[in-house]
């Protein structure tokens, strides 16, 4: 529900594959294909990246793996790289990427030459087979399997892994950087460790030679006498093959109060209410969500029905005041990072309607953390003075001359949906600039450009195709592009679980708001157009690592996909979209409409800044496309900023 955090914006772009030959083979939709995005890294076919910081997948134990990905998407492991890919993706298409790399039976690399002294290596295979009864540290050997090839469905092998990996990753549980679900025995024992420890364990397992039988055993091996199984929390969570968002809004369906109860919990998701008040990995709705504003960080609220930390003591009348106002109940001003400058247009049943459901929601206590603002930012008089600049009440007044879904497009797209939070420029001070509305910027802290919902050159769709709008919101996915990076979010949270009724009425709103000064008056260039010529080497960048999917004359695969050729995502003015896709790589979201997407690989490691920049000129100057190139230094720009 935050302007800084919602992030509506769509990259109708990604796809660009690892490819080393001229010729591009033809296009076969299997897992290996969708998992193209996680080898890019991790190796062809999952064998581990040539530099070791990347391990191995293919024949870990498919639980394992699967526990891995949600630790990722839900905040128990951090890297920015990981985390970015696997969160638009439902658990069950976790699962089945996890089934897929455990399936891959392939030989393992030569284990790695001993550097480390004798006394080192000693101490290593001492604590792996046996443990130090000393210092209460079981062996390895106990719950990874006596071949040390883990033990499946959830150990994994510790063979075969590089030993800058495997001192990475006893660091990261050390450091609690790196987290299990409880009880978490690993951080348990690597607490225990020394650094000598720790070296130790890594020199002796990255220099042992695998086994013949390098598959995971199927039970633990039996407790040495005296000694006591750990009791870990490393069984993965029950899949449901039909689910379609990573933590689904309950609804009190029971009762005098029920239709009020599942109309609040339809607004939620209009609202898109959960993405923002809900801390990565933690209970719905309980807030605790830190938000990064150029202002400092504010943290989301609790609104589940708790009486001491959220809602629970809470009337209808505090949450209108709230939401029409942007005052708390106690009367204190709210920070407008609380888009009450859209919610004040939603009606009062509305309104009543949301509270009810948030009633609804089991309490959790869970207590508000106080917002992180540079002085003067959060202070009431800073507020008060903001307010008289840029804020006044007001509930929508359907527009009598318009249709009835002309009127209700309006009252969701500048309502609840709030959409003009990311896709209106703001000034200095984070507001609105007057007379700019929805006509496009940059999102504050996110180094994205949301586009224009206005000009045809950018995200206008008044020429568009409503059935092909209609699909892009509500699955992620249309003939002419996908929604991937902030926009992903938001149809996995939000517009997927709109009705077509009213997800047909924005698009009658929005098509209706096309500047007709912004229209595109170039002629439409053939699809087989050669490439202007272009300096530096994109062309053969683009054939070596994009044509497999976007095929040779930018067509794309329909489904898979989307085009390159007359893209308005490609030749948007502003390029840092187009920048951070090919770094940092995406997935079109998973929805019900489209449960197992295509992914995106990151080419931040594989391509310099000469090289992203060089390929991005070529596509933005091939088959019909025209537009300024991109530089090394808006690459630069980006490169640091997942």
């Amino acid at each position: 529900m935050f302007p800084f955090f919602a992030r509506l914006l769509t990259i109708a772009l990604f796809g660009w594959l690892p490819l080393h030959t001229s010729a591009a083979p033809q296009f076969e939709d299997t897992m290996a294909q969708r998992t193209l995005a996680c080898v890019a890294c991790h190796g062809k076919e999952g064998r581990a990246g040539p530099d070791g910081y990347y391990p191995r997948l293919a024949g870990k134990p498919a639980g394992y793996l699967y526990n891995q990905l949600l630790n990722f998407r839900d905040g128990r492991r951090h890297y920015g790289l990981m985390t970015g890919l696997v969160d638009p993706l439902t658990d069950a298409y976790l699962m089945e990427i996890a089934q897929h790399f455990s399936r891959l039976d392939l030989p393992y690399p030569p284990p790695q030459p001993a550097l480390a002294p004798k006394e080192l290596l000693a101490r290593g295979q001492l604590l792996v087979t046996q443990g130090d009864a000393g210092k209460k540290i079981p062996a390895c050997s106990q719950c990874h399997g006596q071949a040390l090839t883990g033990v499946t469905p959830n150990i994994p092998g510790l063979l075969g892994l590089s030993r800058d990996y495997l001192n990475a990753q006893l660091g990261a549980w050390q450091t609690r950087q790196r987290r299990a679900q409880a009880p978490d025995c690993m951080a348990h024992i690597a607490g225990q460790l020394t650094p000598q420890d720790v070296a130790a364990v890594a020199h002796w397992l990255a220099s042992q030679a695998l086994p013949a039988n390098t598959k995971p055993a199927s039970s633990l091996p039996p407790v040495p006498p005296g000694a006591q199984r750990q009791s870990c929390g490393s069984a993965p969570v029950p899949v449901a093959t039909n689910k379609t968002a990573t933590t689904p809004i309950p609804a009190n369906r029971v009762g005098p109060a029920a239709a009020q109860v599942a109309q609040g919990a339809y607004l939620a998701r209009a609202g898109n209410c959960m993405a923002c008040h809900t801390a990565r990995g933690g209970t719905p709705f309980a807030g605790g969500r830190g938000i990064e504003t150029p202002f400092g960080t504010v943290y989301s609220s609790n609104l589940t029905s708790d009486t001491s930390t959220g809602l629970g003591s809470w009337s209808s009348n505090d949450f209108w005041q709230a939401m029409h106002d942007g005052r708390a109940k106690d009367g204190r001003l709210l920070n407008p990072a609380f888009p009450y400058a859209s919610f004040t247009q939603v009606t009062r049943a509305d309104s009543d309607a949301l509270f009810a459901y948030l009633q609804s929601l089991p309490p959790s206590r869970q207590p508000n953390a106080d917002h992180a603002l540079r002085w003067p930012f959060g202070t009431q008089t800073a507020l008060v003075i903001w307010r008289a600049l840029y804020f006044t009440p007001g509930v929508y007044q359907a527009n009598t001359a318009k249709p009835a879904s002309w009127n209700r497009g309006a009252y969701l797209v500048r309502g609840l949906g709030h959409c003009g939070a990311c896709h209106t420029p703001r000034n200095a001070l984070g507001a609105a600039k007057s007379g700019f509305d929805l006509a496009g910027g940059m999102m504050p802290m996110q180094n994205g450009y949301a586009p224009s919902l206005r000009s045809p050159l950018e995200a206008g769709v008044a020429g568009g195709n409503t059935q092909h709008v209609v699909a892009l919101l509500k699955t992620g996915l249309s003939p002419n592009g996908s929604a991937t990076g902030p926009m992903a979010e938001v149809v996995r949270n939000s517009t997927q679980y709109l009705s077509n009724s009213d997800l047909s009425a924005m698009t009658v709103y929005l098509k209706s708001l096309v500047t007709p000064s912004l229209q595109d008056t170039r002629p439409a260039a053939p699809h087989s157009e050669t490439a202007r010529p272009v300096p530096g080497n994109g062309a053969k960048l683009y054939e070596t690592h994009c044509v497999q999917c976007h095929g040779a004359q930018g067509e794309g695969v329909n489904g898979a996909y989307p085009p390159l050729a007359n893209n308005r995502a490609v030749t948007l003015a502003d390029t840092s979209n187009l920048v951070q896709m090919l770094l940092f790589g995406g997935y079109a979201p998973a929805t019900a409409g489209n449960p197992r997407p295509f992914g995106m690989p990151p080419f931040v490691l594989k391509l310099n800044d000469k090289e992203t920049a060089a390929v991005l000129t070529y596509i933005r100057n091939a088959w019909g496309n025209t537009a300024p190139q991109v530089t090394e230094l808006n690459v630069n720009r980006a490169r640091g900023q997942p």
